[in-house]
């Protein structure tokens, strides 16, 4: 079968017989519509990757700070290949020689809504956005609330956008979930607890995004 356009970066990357990663269906959609999700990620380096859903596939961008509450700050944001929907609900160990090896934990996660309307104020979505190279959503995560900006910054081989809390009711200098807000949304686990239950053989369960396929 032909690998689904969008996803072939992401399925020719990943050997499904190692990794508990998810294939991705393209049938799995949201409870509360369009989702985001940050996981927390250890692999060769720490990052974040932000995810929004746009269409029937996650736009990724790997943050190697994370995000923040402070508008001051502005993070840095590299595009990664799409990812399938069902990755919004995965946490798990991916073993050290496969691609993006490492732990995973969904550190926020929650849906989102577009801020830019057109002139005749209907609401923009998102994927024309950032083919444009700069969109503003509002996100209504469990750690992260309030508008934020993506700017694309450079092109090419070199792509590169800026995340920036926007400066609303939301924004928040004092806070920096990234160091004293550790759990995942999902489990509950730090990183380690993640790591250890991987080392401990276990097998992902409801709700880490990865079930074995019907036959």
């Amino acid at each position: 079968m032909t690998a689904y356009a969008p996803l072939k970066e992401y399925l020719e990357k990943r050997d499904f017989s190692r990794t508990p990663e998810p294939r991705g269906s393209h049938h799995w959609e949201p409870e509360e519509g369009p989702v985001f999700v940050i996981h927390e990620h250890q692999a060769s380096t720490h990052h974040f990757d932000f995810r929004l859903q746009a269409g029937d596939v996650l736009k990724c961008w790997a943050i190697p700070k994370g995000p923040s509450t402070d508008p001051s700050e502005r993070r840095l944001a590299v595009p990664t290949e799409d990812h399938p929907l069902e990755y919004a609900e995965f946490e798990g160990v991916i073993p050290e020689e496969e691609y993006g090896g490492g732990t995973v934990l969904v550190w926020d996660a929650g849906p989102y809504r577009s801020l830019k309307t057109d002139d005749e104020g209907n609401v923009v979505p998102v994927k024309p956005q950032i083919d444009a190279g700069h969109l503003t959503i509002w996100l209504q995560g469990e750690k992260l609330t309030g508008g934020y900006a993506l700017t694309r910054t450079s092109g090419g081989d070199d792509e590169r956008w800026i995340l920036v809390k926007m400066d609303d009711e939301e924004a928040d200098a004092r806070r920096n979930p990234v160091s004293t807000e550790p759990e995942s949304v999902l489990s509950g686990r730090t990183l380690r607890e993640v790591a250890k239950a991987g080392e401990d053989g276990e097998v992902p369960g409801e709700g880490t995004g990865h079930e074995e396929e019907g036959s």
